[in-house]
């Protein structure tokens, strides 16, 4: 198993930093793009657990468009092999602190988040 080759880090990484981009400006095409078009997707929110890419581009169709900006910080992406990679970080939004993870797989349409993964932290 290949970690971290360079090649396949670069490509997860410009994916990752396009998620982030689409997230803080909800940018919702864009995001419901970068999750992969499957029943078999999920994600767990700070609020909510969305089962299937449905209802995962539903929740973003009326997620509010406030507040969105954040800063990261201890961002680690991970690659394995050519194919699989997951992401995670920190975020601090309004005052509150967070955490993110995502799988990410390499499709024939490109990189998708497969499984993620949201929750704030106590303050």
């Amino acid at each position: 198993m290949n970690i971290n080759l360079p090649e396949v880090l670069a490509e997860v990484t410009a994916a990752f930093e396009r998620y982030e981009a689409a997230l803080v400006s909800n940018d919702v095409a864009v995001l419901d793009e970068l999750f992969w078009n499957s029943p078999h997707t999920i994600r767990y929110g700070a609020t909510e657990n969305l089962y299937g890419y449905e209802a995962i581009a539903n929740f973003r169709q009326g997620r509010s468009p406030l507040n969105l900006t954040r800063t990261l910080q201890n961002t680690v992406i991970t690659t394995y092999g050519h194919d699989f990679a997951t992401a995670n970080t920190e975020f601090v939004r309004s005052g509150k602190s967070g955490r993110q993870s995502q799988t990410w797989m390499r499709t024939p349409e490109g990189w998708r988040v497969v499984s993620a993964h949201v929750s704030l932290l106590a303050s």
